[in-house]
């Protein structure tokens, strides 16, 4: 399943003005909660309780903060490129200006996980991501997301 796949229309946030991490994921779960129609309140408490196990800051300004969710009927992925980067307890330290969410059906299994490689290899391209950071509306971010990833890059 491609990254657009999972990203429907109107699950990119060009520009994300938030000042912390919880306002950042209260942001994303209110988002969330329009594409999916479930409760805003729920999805936060699914990705903070995920959190809480150990940032998904990935690193290199990157966090894919996820969570799975009973009776969701279909992987939803959202992407978001921050204003200004926020400190997200990251693996390097780095503040996040790059997320990535993505919230499974509670039986997904393997298609989760599939989903999450395929957004960590997308980030360990760094000609890729700084397109992604340079882009400043919708569908140039759309059209970014849809190109198959060609670096090698480790």
């Amino acid at each position: 399943m491609p990254i657009h796949d999972i990203i429907a229309a109107g699950a990119i946030i060009p520009s994300l003005h938030v000042d912390s991490k919880k306002q950042l994921l209260q942001e994303i779960a209110a988002k969330a909660a329009e594409l999916t129609g479930r409760d805003a309140r729920e999805i936060y408490e699914t990705l903070n309780d995920r959190e809480r196990l150990g940032s998904t800051g990935a690193g290199g300004g990157i966090a894919i903060p996820h969570g799975k969710l009973p009776k969701l009927t279909r992987m939803t992925g959202l992407f978001a490129r921050l204003d200004r980067p926020v400190d997200f307890d990251a693996i390097d330290g780095q503040p996040v200006d790059l997320v990535f969410a993505l919230l499974a059906p509670e039986g997904a299994g393997a298609d989760h996980l599939k989903a999450l490689s395929r957004i960590a290899r997308l980030t360990r391209d760094p000609a890729h991501v700084q397109k992604l950071r340079s882009a400043r509306d919708e569908a140039t971010l759309r059209l970014l997301l849809a190109q198959p990833v060609t670096s090698n890059a480790a």
